[in-house]
């Protein structure tokens, strides 16, 4: 059965509403809590200063005590390739539990989306393949980095255990295959057409690894959709999602929402 997950916005409350919301959904029926990675709260129509994302996973990994942690998705230039690898190992070893590093490629500098990059100085790429390659440096450094008989130049580097699954945000079928080639799993969009056709293309590529692969989706916050009984969950369950992120991209939701109908 499809796991279902929630994730909520920074740029849309104050700490303490947000941290009432974490702690509903760590006492509720959620596998695991997601946090956006964005420097500024106007990127996401937000009211409030967003809060940087590792710096809020540190707080929920202390603050949560059953819920798994995750990013959805951490943009790989919003940082160096080795910080983000680092900063994911440190917050999986804080939170003692399964963590998911969700990652994406990130935005042209054309687009609107590139606004709090453009401000601080970031380093941007105009070019699609360039930032495919950006997210296949971050798989393959974790994939050195966390393993288990890592070379001895990564001593001192934080290992976490157990790994944190590595997840590819993705819009677009050359993106999955990169997911399915070199990730741990996929998160598409489930409300979009070509959902299906990256979903296959990614779980093409994993099947020639033969190991494991995780297919996740998300859609806006609905709390009927916490019921395993309803129709579109059915039709999940169908289309071998494992995970489901209920995205919340205004205020998070009472704490009477968070547990369902």
């Amino acid at each position: 059965m499809t796991i279902v997950d929630v994730q909520f916005s920074s740029a849309h409350c104050e700490w303490a509403e947000l941290r009432d919301a974490c702690l509903a959904a760590d006492a509720g029926p959620f596998g695991a809590l997601w946090v956006y990675d964005h420097l500024s709260g106007r990127t996401l129509a937000g009211g409030y200063t967003n809060l940087e994302c590792f710096s809020l996973l540190g707080a929920l990994a202390e603050l949560t005590k059953r819920i798994e942690l995750g990013t959805m998705v951490a943009n790989v230039w919003n940082r160096q390739v080795g910080t983000l690898v680092t900063a994911a190992a440190s917050a999986a070893i804080m939170s003692g539990r399964q963590f998911h590093l969700g990652i994406g490629a990130g935005t042209s500098p054309r687009s609107k989306f590139a606004h709090e990059q453009l401000v601080v100085a970031a380093q941007l790429a105009d070019s699609l393949d360039e930032r495919h390659r950006r997210v296949e440096e971050v798989l393959e450094l974790s994939q050195r980095m966390w393993s288990r008989d890592r070379d001895e130049s990564f001593a001192g580097f934080p290992l976490p255990s157990p790994t944190p699954t590595r997840i590819v945000g993705v819009n677009s079928v050359s993106l999955s295959e990169i997911a399915g080639r070199l990730a741990d799993g996929i998160n598409v969009p489930w409300h979009q057409p070509w959902r299906d056709e990256c979903l296959a293309a990614a779980s093409a590529e994993a099947a020639r690894r033969q190991r494991p692969f995780v297919r996740t989706v998300w859609t806006y916050f609905d709390e009927a959709l916490i019921d395993p009984e309803h129709p579109e969950r059915a039709r999940m369950t169908d289309a071998r999602i494992d995970r489901l992120i209920l995205a919340e991209l205004g205020r998070p939701p009472s704490a009477a929402q968070l547990t369902g109908p």
